[in-house]
């Protein structure tokens, strides 16, 4: 039960929520090794320029001839491409295109979703159903389609999958967050400040908002991994920006030199496993967080 200061209900302190996030990530394993996974991601790009052996686009010589193709060694860990750049670098240069891509798209889905799942379920009446009907709509599109189709009528790049993955994933946060609106709603604090005078949009984004956002966050974790894959798969089909150092551009080059069929495995798999690393620990956030989408599964 909120405290109570001027006739209106407080918002518990970001020192609290922030409290009560670490003694969660504390007890989900689960989502402990998610949250390692991006943490770890984010301290590889962060120093991308210092971890890196190389410019990871400098073609680098072995003697008086391009380094290509080169196995797996102490100077090349991970070998070098067919064009003599060495894997590693890309690699470790690509956490930062994945966390600019991941982040953002991740925020922008958060935020639209959010917001409209805060005026769904609050408000009630022509907003609920009008954002109900758009919803409805935007999980019936295609994803994979509808970004390539956009990314042919535009500029091909990393703005068009952004703004596909919060164009077209908002719903499912939007509907979480109306669900757990219209509980709040009915709260007795809820009745008690519109009763001492507290405005419509004081109640919504200072007093009801708060008590969503570990859920919005949530389904952001998730939209990380979504927007990785999007871009991975983008570019892997020519509709990425080829000025830009990805994991998808790498995979996309391995693949148009055929480094499958070469046997170079450490050119290609690398950045695989370095996707499917984001994907899965947005998985691992959301399986160990089941206890706070379901409370009842608490006392299962």
């Amino acid at each position: 039960m909120p405290r109570w200061t001027r006739g209106c209900p407080s918002v518990r302190s970001v020192n609290a929520m922030m409290q009560a996030i670490g003694r969660f990530f504390r007890s989900e394993p689960f989502a402990i090794a998610g949250a390692s996974i991006y943490a770890a991601i984010v301290l590889v790009a962060v120093f991308a320029d210092r971890l890196a052996p190389y410019d990871p686009k400098a073609m680098l010589k072995n003697g008086n001839r391009v380094a290509r193709y080169l196995p797996m060694s102490p100077e090349h860990w991970f070998g070098t491409t067919s064009s003599g750049r060495d894997v590693l670098s890309q690699l470790i240069w690509g956490t930062r295109s994945a966390l600019t891509v991941g982040l953002t798209a991740a925020l922008a889905v958060v935020a639209i979703g959010t917001l409209l799942g805060l005026l769904s379920g609050y408000l009630g009446g022509w907003a609920d159903r009008v954002i109900t009907w758009l919803a409805d709509i935007v999980l019936g599109l295609p994803f994979l389609p509808f970004m390539l189709v956009l990314a042919a009528l535009t500029h091909p790049g990393t703005g068009v999958v952004i703004f596909t993955v919060a164009a077209l994933l908002w719903p499912n946060t939007a509907r979480v967050i109306r669900a757990q609106v219209l509980s709040l709603r009915e709260r007795a604090w809820v009745e008690a400040a519109r009763v001492t005078g507290c405005s419509t949009a004081r109640i919504m984004f200072v007093h009801v908002l708060p008590q969503v956002l570990p859920l919005a966050a949530l389904y952001g974790s998730v939209a990380i991994g979504w927007a990785i894959l999007a871009e991975a798969s983008a570019s892997f089909l020519g509709f990425g920006d080829p000025d830009t150092i990805s994991w998808g551009v790498m995979l996309q080059d391995a693949y148009a030199n055929q480094a499958l069929s070469r046997g170079a495995w450490n050119w290609f798999a690398p950045p695989g496993a370095a996707i499917m690393a984001m994907v899965l620990a947005g998985f691992l956030i959301s399986r160990g967080s089941e206890k706070l989408l379901f409370p009842k599964l608490a006392g299962s």
